[in-house]
């Protein structure tokens, strides 16, 4: 992060949280579910698809993840009541990956067979590398039942070439980000041209072994690469998705589903509005930039 997004983001941090709520508002769906579903069914009228997350993550205790996993059961239900375009991403440590593997997994789970009697989809996404093996191990325990469910690899860690090539072996179904926690120089590539590559050479092995991608990613270099990637191995647009976050390069967004492509937005929700908004400002600075710009009603 540049000397002058950090300078953005502390100042952001010295705010008063409604302020930080005024700003976050692009990026975030509202605190409840009902405005989940209206922002949702605005994207669906343009053709674009969602992943609904309810906001929150490392629960301290096993009440609290049952309430969450209540939650997440209530997004599904709404989804296909509404006949929403839309899945479920769920973090595992909000499911209680952290307090007992046992326990998250039969809490995922319960939300996985729910997705499958609604003919939907559940995302697992990927946090913190101590959370890295266990997110794997608890993944391939479900594959062994579900084929409704997918998860998130990171190419900034330097492990995830190897960990891809093991999971396209069981038909993974993959979200690609960059990946955006802080990770040690050890276990993470820190270059922005060599996480690309990175990004790239992954991209190139799940597809061709003809595993279904969500090419997640703002970075333009990186879309017009994979469309090159899609083109040269002749895929079908059933194959992968693009997907984005809510409220960032909307107009890039709106670009891709005008060219004919899937693109799936990621909507979080939530009380936990303001730990989301205030991380999401510390790990993506191009949003610490946009908040500067509203302040100073700056053209983007």
């Amino acid at each position: 992060m540049s000397f002058f997004n950090k300078i953005i983001v502390a100042i952001v941090q010295l705010m008063p949280k409604t302020m930080v709520g005024f700003f976050s508002k692009r990026y975030i769906a509202g605190e409840t579910l009902d405005s989940a579903v209206e922002l949702v069914r605005k994207l669906n009228d343009k053709g674009i698809y969602a992943t609904i997350d309810v906001l929150g993550e490392s629960v301290r205790n096993k009440n609290e993840a049952i309430s969450a996993k209540q939650k997440a059961l209530e997004v599904l239900d709404i989804i296909e009541q509404k006949k929403l375009k839309a899945n479920l991403s769920i973090k595992p440590t909000q499911m209680g990956l952290a307090i007992d593997e046992n326990f998250a997994l039969m809490q995922i789970s319960e939300l996985v067979e729910k997705a499958k009697e609604n003919n939907n989809f559940v995302r697992i996404d990927m946090e913190d590398s101590p959370f890295t093996d266990k997110t794997f191990n608890l993944y391939k325990k479900l594959r062994e039942n579900y084929d409704n469910v997918g998860v998130v690899v990171q190419a900034y860690l330097k492990r995830t070439y190897d960990d891809v090539i093991l999971l396209n072996k069981i038909g993974t179904n993959y979200r690609l980000c960059k990946g955006i926690y802080i990770e040690s120089p050890n276990i993470a590539y820190k270059d922005k041209q060599v996480i690309r590559d990175n990004y790239l050479k992954i991209l190139e092995a799940m597809l061709k072994a003809g595993n279904y991608v969500g090419i997640a990613t703002h970075d333009e270099y990186l879309i017009n690469n994979a469309k090159k990637l899609i083109n040269e191995l002749n895929l079908t647009k059933d194959k992968f998705e693009f997907q984005m976050l809510l409220g960032v390069r909307e107009e890039l967004r709106d670009k891709i589903n005008l060219d004919g492509y899937k693109i799936r937005i990621y909507v979080p929700f939530g009380k936990d509005w303001y730990a989301y908004s205030v991380r999401r400002l510390k790990e993506n600075p191009q949003i610490a930039g946009y908040i500067f710009k509203s302040l100073f009603k700056l053209k983007r």
